[in-house]
């Protein structure tokens, strides 16, 4: 059996700011999981998921980045102007998504959606 003595005043470890962003940016890659990320960098998991929570409202140091990689693709031809007989019933497009988001926002997709692209947005949006 080791027994150990500590003598002294115990001191926790301090985060800088820049520390803090770097371990909260790690969690937000793809596939990422937050134990395993605190785990590395010898942290506890909640207090990572706290920084998390900063970090959404701006109050992290430098706080971390809100961007995503986008992709332009060619722009979308125009509609034809509607005509009265068009006008007087609403169409619906076949196939079209409308997932409701927190807060009243709302995702339209159409048909020719990415599956794999939609989930990446999806998943950034669960997280947030």
């Amino acid at each position: 059996m080791r027994v150990e003595v500590l003598s002294g005043v115990e001191r926790r470890r301090q985060w800088s700011d820049d520390e803090k962003a770097r371990i909260v940016e790690e969690t937000l890659v793809p596939g990422a999981r937050v134990a395993e990320v605190a785990r590395r960098n010898a942290v506890s998991a909640s207090l990572v998921f706290g920084w998390r929570r900063l970090a959404r409202a701006g109050l992290l140091g430098r706080g971390v980045p809100a961007l995503v990689p986008v992709e332009i693709v060619a722009p979308v031809p125009a509609l034809p102007t509607p005509t009265p007989s068009s006008v007087s019933r609403p169409r619906r497009s076949a196939g079209l998504i409308e997932i409701e988001l927190s807060q009243g926002r709302r995702l339209r997709v159409g048909p020719d959606v990415d599956g794999d692209a939609l989930r990446r947005v999806l998943d950034a949006l669960d997280r947030r």
